[in-house]
């Protein structure tokens, strides 16, 4: 009934999360302690929860039991399928609570969270300058080993990313 409800009366007594089912707090709470009792006997992963290990042995299995009616891709779990269907419905589901921004999946969402908390979690390990994108962090990391992969076909220069080839290109 909790689920129909949406109440969550088990509370980590840790991290305040809340749960519908004693059972996935008792699995919340291996994050805390670390423990990973259930292990693939295919390449020795372990993980904290049983359905999270039957979720695993997909990869090994190839089964993808969640197909999309509109494209026929195919997803490991239903969850992947649901946010999947965004793309065909353009439906944006997942709203920032600081700026209502609103994005198709919960791991851009996430990723923008970082603007309004103004981190900026990717750090260089050679000059310690810190990127708010993974991506910021390896573009300017060729800085540092003088890899210069993009030439303009017109002089010949070479360039580190797109971006700058770019501006050359638009400075000429």
């Amino acid at each position: 009934m909790t689920v129909h409800t949406g109440e969550k009366p088990f509370t980590c007594n840790q991290c305040g999360k809340s749960f519908t089912c004693k059972s996935n707090l008792k699995c919340h709470m291996r994050v805390h302690t670390g423990e990973k009792p259930f292990t693939c006997d295919q390449c020795g992963k372990s993980f904290t929860c049983k359905s999270n290990l039957k979720y695993h042995m997909r990869v090994h299995t190839g089964e993808k039991p969640f197909t999309c009616d509109q494209c026929g891709k195919s997803f490991t779990q239903s969850s992947n399928l649901k946010d999947h269907m965004n793309i065909h419905t353009g439906e944006k589901q997942y709203a920032c609570d600081q700026c209502g921004k609103m994005f198709l999946w919960a791991s851009l969402l996430k990723k923008h969270l970082n603007v309004h908390a103004k981190e900026k979690p990717h750090s260089c390990n050679l000059c310690g300058k810190s990127f708010l994108h993974l991506q910021s962090l390896k573009m300017h990391q060729k800085i540092h080993t003088g890899v210069r992969e993009y030439m303009c076909f017109g002089c010949e220069k070479t360039f580190s990313s797109v971006s700058s080839l770019k501006l050359q290109v638009f400075t000429l």
